[in-house]
């Protein structure tokens, strides 16, 4: 299967990652998109997405990995992904029109004897019911995307979940050729199954974030340090040491958010509870504005004219996605504050406030600031010494939900250290 050619329709961030690692695996890739600009964009070498290794890879893969907007380059393909970023709204609802518009295209345009693959997530139901292509030419597998480590997981993938007509038959032999050539488990199952199994894995990270969230928002008032609690719990292997157990600020990012929506969506059709669901939600949007209590008491209810410095405005650290962000959702809770911002991906005009500057480096951001807010943790921002902070801030405050500074070298530095699942630890105390 040396010479099998693999196409992918969609070059938003799944498609690009998934290509190129299929690239890099020693396949020819046809990589199509509709819009020309992104093309000549990607011929330019000017990717639209952040992500570790990325921009090595696609130079490395070099003709190997083929960008075009000429629709017909897709018959040259043995097997074909489905594969665009599937947008939401406000409300994490997804919007499936342009999936089956490319489909449709997509499957005119294929060789009668070309497999076709979903990628991108759909509801339970979508992939069965694409009427267009018989069922013994069509798959769907579930995308493992994790924005700051796609591309590791591209590469590295922990095993493949794949959609079936019928879970018991083989797979097609050129389908299972590029599977095999990624070396982990491979679960094939009913289309249903498959698609909802990828809600199942976001409701099991959902639930341990509610978990975190919940009880490490106790330990700030109790006097309990969360940090010393998760080590006793990933050692007790019904959780396991790779649970999400770090508190946060809610669900960010998309794909969580509209994996609880497509199920409230499902279960309101079907009658089925989803109280617990609702909880999740209401638990992620209070959670998510703790950065704002915590400022407006720490701060802006005596202050209200203080500027204060923000590191961070992406989602999560190592991607440029803003997607559900919480500290533009912090900064957006205070439309008169000043603000001076860093990030190193995102651009200060993502806050679309008039009262939000940018600045050059993440210590310039500090210059007549009264705080400090961290809130996206970029591994660059734990490179820097609380002394530095403490020498270029005008304030004592700082907030780091995340962790990010050393919090004994934040105390050393008499700064007053806010953060998630311990209780604030003023200057002068002992941490």
């Amino acid at each position: 299967m040396s010479g099998l050619v693999v196409g992918f329709a969609g070059m938003t961030h799944l498609g690009l990652v998934s290509a190129t690692a299929v690239a890099a695996k020693g396949f020819e890739t046809v990589c199509y998109d509709q819009d020309s600009a992104l093309i000549g964009r990607l011929l330019r070498g000017d990717l639209p997405v952040s992500e570790p290794d990325l921009d090595r890879l696609v130079q490395a893969n070099g003709k190997q990995q083929r960008f075009t907007s000429d629709l017909a380059s897709l018959r040259a393909c043995d097997l074909i992904y489905i594969s665009p970023d599937v947008p939401t709204d406000d409300q994490g609802r997804s919007d499936l029109t342009g999936i089956r518009a490319l489909v449709d295209s997509v499957t005119m345009a294929m060789r009668q004897d070309a497999l076709l693959v979903i990628l991108c997530q759909v509801p339970p139901g979508f992939t069965r019911g694409l009427a267009m292509l018989s069922h013994d030419r069509l798959y769907y597998q579930v995308e493992t995307l994790v924005f700051g480590r796609a591309m590791e997981r591209a590469m590295q993938p922990e095993r493949y979940i794949i959609g079936c007509a019928d879970s018991g038959a083989a797979l097609d032999s050129r389908f299972a050729a590029l599977l095999g050539a990624f070396g982990c488990p491979v679960l094939p199952m009913r289309y249903e199954s498959a698609e909802l199994a990828k809600i199942a894995i976001n409701f099991c990270l959902v639930a341990s974030i509610g978990v975190a969230n919940t009880l490490s928002e106790l330990c700030e008032h109790n006097g309990a340090d969360w940090s010393e609690i998760v080590p006793a719990l990933k050692l007790d292997r019904r959780i396991g040491p790779y649970s999400y157990l770090a508190p946060g600020l809610g669900i960010a990012g998309g794909n969580l958010e509209r994996d609880l929506m497509t199920v409230i969506s499902l279960a309101e059709a079907g009658g089925t509870d989803v109280g617990i669901v609702r909880a999740w939600l209401a638990n992620s949007r209070h959670r998510r504005d703790w950065a704002a209590r915590t400022i407006r008491a720490a701060l802006l209810a005596r202050a209200p004219q203080a500027k204060v410095a923000v590191w961070g405005l992406a989602y999560k650290e190592n991607t440029h996605s803003t997607k559900n962000s919480p500290s533009l959702a912090t900064l957006a809770q205070f439309p008169e504050t000043r603000f001076v911002v860093h990030d190193p991906v995102v651009p200060a005009t993502a806050a679309a406030q008039a009262h939000v500057t940018g600045a050059d480096n993440a210590l310039a951001a500090l210059a007549g600031a009264q705080a400090l807010m961290i809130l996206t943790p970029w591994p660059e921002y734990r490179e820097i010494p609380p002394s530095e902070i403490a020498s270029a801030l005008e304030g004592r405050i700082v907030l780091d939900p995340y962790r990010v500074l050393d919090h004994r070298a934040a105390l050393a530095a008499k700064l007053d250290y806010y953060t998630l699942g311990a209780p604030p630890s003023k200057s002068g105390t002992c941490g």
